[in-house]
């Protein structure tokens, strides 16, 4: 849904100065008419802080955590619902300290909105639309350059000022299919190296961006490459260029692959990021042989390498662990038997399966990069196997079988009881002796059933068990 500021809160700022929209909000006036960005910042000017606040005060919630800044979190409910926009005054800033970890910031409301715009990144995010009589200011040509498609940015020192601006040039190019014009190329790739001043977070947001907002992240990846980016925060992608697949099987090298790849998937991060890293590792697993080239054990490793990487950049934990399986699973095998079938659902740990849980939607990423990897081979083959594969799991998933131990019809207390244990690493023993009774014949899920398995076990496999004591 498209949010903007109301009618009377716009009003009762023209009474007393001027407003402006800016940065992305104007760039997609223009760019992407048929798509209204969701997101809209404010300039205003000709009104001091404090006043401001107040006139803000009697439409919305005021946060003043901006305030050094010259900004204002301005809140707005509509039909209960809030809407949150930063509203600023025209500012100057000035970067002291590495990679603008430290900067000092000058707000005046009698700045012209001409020298707001100058302290931007780009030119196409250098323009402002007054709400008042709908002039566009655009005093570096960002309108021109959104015509020629190309990215400029404002000033010479601007990624020196701030290096994060290289990886949003890069993501901005990939999103919106712009050429990086030529000083500004230059620019990235004298300052490559100052992205290592930039915190994980920050780096981790753009790259995100860039796997999620752009058609084919591919475009991207091949700007950080060169540019000399990528070997800063991506160098185990780098060690992929060059790394051929000899065997028939693929068309491209690795690093070739592994971006139509990600180009394949739908815009999802989470799938889109195991296809970055599901051959992370060929180049250390590679093995010439007669017909081509073996690369044996890379998926496991990659997994590793994946999590490694996510961490270093501070990825949520459990984004790293689905991220980490995809890449670890992705060599499957699609001739399955029933059982083989069940075990395979069963590596996810869905919770609840029947309830479209994000564990079963893992499954289905699989099944998805798989289909990814297939095009990215750039051979023309085809996916029906997966398509069948898919077909039997949701099948299989209809049935509301048991794929985890609390799916059993027997439980640890149970257990317990019926042995006279108490609790610890032997009940968990029989119970995953149970599960694998039940994969094999989900039939055998009854209290019965079990019982009878778990003394078969505790006689034939462990009799200390039986007789309360400690074993292996």
């Amino acid at each position: 849904m498209m949010c903007k500021l109301s009618k009377n809160t716009i009003d009762d700022i023209l009474q007393k100065g001027r407003i402006y929209e800016v940065g992305g909000a104007v760039r997609d006036r223009f760019l992407l008419k048929e798509k209204p960005t969701k997101d809209r910042d404010y300039l205003v000017t000709g009104i001091p802080y404090d006043e401001l606040s107040r006139i803000l005060k009697t439409h919305g919630r005021v946060d003043l955590v901006g305030r050094s800044f010259g900004v204002i979190k301005f809140t707005q409910f509509k039909s209960g619902i809030p809407h949150t926009f930063d509203i600023t005054l025209p500012r100057k800033e000035y970067s002291v300290g590495v990679g603008h970890t430290d900067f000092k910031v000058d707000f005046d409301p009698n700045l012209k909105v001409e020298e707001d715009l100058l302290r931007r990144d780009f030119t196409i995010n250098a323009m402002a639309y007054a709400l008042d009589n709908k002039e566009l200011v655009d005093p570096v040509g960002g309108r021109l350059d959104l015509e020629k498609r190309q990215l400029r940015m404002v000033y010479k020192d601007s990624f020196k000022d701030d290096p994060l601006r290289m990886l949003r040039a890069i993501q901005f190019a990939a999103r919106f299919n712009f050429i990086v014009e030529p000083e500004t190329f230059k620019a990235l790739r004298e300052y490559a190296s100052l992205i290592k001043t930039v915190s994980s977070e920050r780096i981790a947001e753009e790259l995100n961006k860039l796997l999620k907002l752009s058609e084919k992240p591919s475009e991207g990846f091949r700007l950080m490459l060169s540019s000399g980016i990528l070997k800063e925060i991506l160098p185990e992608l780098e060690e992929c260029v060059g790394v051929d697949q000899p065997g028939g099987y693929h068309k491209y090298d690795v690093f070739e692959h592994t971006l139509h790849v990600i180009d394949a998937c739908r815009r999802d991060l989470t799938l889109r990021m195991a296809a970055l890293f599901h051959d992370i590792n060929k180049p250390q697993h590679k093995r010439v042989v007669d017909k081509g080239a073996t690369f044996y054990g890379h998926e496991v490793s990659g997994a590793k390498t994946a999590k490694t990487v996510l961490k270093r950049l501070k990825y949520p934990t459990d984004f790293i662990r689905n991220v980490s399986i995809l890449v670890a699973r992705h060599m499957f095998t699609t001739d399955v038997s029933d059982k083989g079938l069940r075990r395979l659902i069963k590596k996810f740990a869905p919770a609840n399966p029947t309830e479209g849980g994000e564990e079963v939607n893992l499954i289905f990423d699989l099944l998805d990069l798989r289909r990814a990897d297939v095009i990215g081979q750039g051979m023309g083959g085809t996916t029906e196997d997966v398509d069948e594969l898919e077909a039997r799991i949701r099948e299989e998933l209809n049935k509301k079988p048991p794929f985890s131990i609390s799916d059993l019809a027997l439980n640890g207390n149970d257990i317990m009881k019926l042995f006279k244990l108490k609790p610890g690493p032997r009940v968990g023993k029989i119970l995953d002796y149970l599960m694998e009774q039940v994969l094999d014949n989900p039939q055998n899920n009854n209290r019965e059933k079990l019982e009878s398995f778990a003394r078969e076990y505790c006689l034939t496999r462990n009799k200390n068990i039986i007789n309360n004591k400690e074993s292996d």
